[in-house]
C-alpha cells in the first residue's frame, strides 16, 4: 500500500522522488549540489525529520533523504518484514541506483545501522559517518531487551498497530515540546492507518532479533569505516542512548571522530538542534 499523503509545501518544501527497489517503492528527496549527504531516518520518523538540515545545507550540499520501507511517503510492501536487515539493503539498491561516491551516510536511531549495513558493503566509495543518537552493535543491556520484549507482547503490538502509541504517546513525549501541532501531524498523517504502522510495530523486536546483523556490523563497522572520518552529534538528554553508554564504543571503534555534544537536546537531536546540527557537519565535511 501507499500513503496518500501530500506534505505541506511550506514545512517540506521538496520534490518528491521515487525508486523500485526489489522490495518496494521508496520514496527520497534529493537536492541541492555538491559533496552528497545520505540522510537516514530512525523510528517512528521519516525524511520529514531532516527538513530543515537539508534546508540549510542544500545550497552547497547534495543531501538525500530516505523514507525507509514501511515509512514516511514508502511503500509498505505485502508480505515484506520490515526488519533492519531487510531496510538496510533496500537502501543499498538506492545507493547503487543513485551511484553514490564519496558519500557521507548519516544515521539516527535505527537508521544508524541501516545506513552503516549500506555504507560497509560499499566503503570504498564512503567519504565519512555521521552518527547521531545511534549504534550499530547489538543490544545488551537488560532494560533494553526487557523494552523489546514487553513491546513485542500482544497487548502493545495492538497499540502500536491500533492506536498510532509509537507517533501519538512516544515520539510527542519526547519532542512534542519543540514541535507544531502541524509538525506533529506530519509525523501521524504518514502512519494513517493500521496497515501503514506495520513497520512500527516490527522496529521494537528487533533489538532483539537484529542481534546476528548488528554483530556483524559491531566487527565490520571498525574494519571497513573505522579508518575514515567520523562525526557524532548527540542529543545529551537522550534517557535511552546515553551518551556514557555509547561514546567509549564509536571512540574506540574510529579513529578519527569528533563528538559534538547538544546540551539541550534530547533524543530527536534534528527536532531540538537543526541548526548545530547542520553546522556540525559543515564544520566536519567542508564543502
Amino acid at each position: 500500500m501507499h500513503v496518500e499523503f501530500t506534505p505541506d509545501h511550506d514545512l517540506f518544501p521538496f520534490e518528491a522522488r521515487w525508486f523500485t527497489t526489489s522490495m518496494g517503492m521508496m520514496h527520497y528527496v534529493d537536492e541541492g549540489r555538491g559533496p552528497v549527504l545520505l540522510f537516514c531516518h530512525g523510528t517512528p520518523t521519516w525524511s520529514f525529520v531532516y527538513r530543515r538540515i537539508i534546508g540549510a545545507l542544500r545550497g552547497s550540499y547534495r543531501c538525500i533523504a530516505v523514507d525507509h520501507l514501511g515509512f514516511g511517503l514508502s511503500e509498505r510492501p505485502e508480505g515484506f518484514g520490515y526488519t533492519v536487515p531487510e531496510l538496510s539493503a533496500a537502501l543499498g539498491e538506492l545507493v547503487d541506483h543513485l551511484g553514490l561516491v564519496d558519500f557521507i551516510v548519516v544515521g539516527h536511531d535505527w537508521g544508524g545501522p541501516i545506513a552503516l549495513g549500506a555504507a560497509v558493503e560499499r566503503s570504498d566509495r564512503v567519504r565519512g559517518s555521521v552518527l547521531a543518537n545511534t549504534t550499530y552493535w547489538p543490544n545488551t543491556a537488560l532494560a533494553k531487551r526487557l523494552f523489546s520484549a514487553v513491546m513485542s507482547s500482544g497487548s502493545m503490538q495492538r497499540r502500536i498497530v491500533d492506536r498510532n502509541l509509537m507517533v501519538d504517546r512516544i515520539l510527542v513525549s519526547k519532542a512534542g515540546r519543540v514541535l507544531t501541532p502541524a509538525e506533529i501531524e506530519h509525523y501521524r498523517a504518514v502512519q494513517p492507518t493500521p496497515e501503514a504502522r506495520r513497520a512500527l510495530a516490527v522496529m521494537p523486536r528487533e533489538i532483539r532479533e537484529a542481534e546476528p546483523f548488528l554483530a556483524d556490523l559491531a566487527t565490520s563497522v571498525p574494519g571497513n569505516l573505522g579508518s575514515k572520518p567520523a562525526l557524532v552529534i548527540w542529543g545529551m538528554r537522550d534517557r535511552v542512548f546515553r551518551p556514557s553508554d555509547y561514546f567509549p564504543g564509536i571512540a574506540r571503534d574510529f579513529t578519527d571522530v569528533e563528538f559534538v555534544e547538544v546540551a539541550g537536546a534530547g533524543h530527536l537531536v534534528q527536532e531540538f538542534a537543526p541548526e548545530e546540527f547542520a553546522a556540525a557537519i559543515a564544520t566536519r565535511f567542508p564543502a
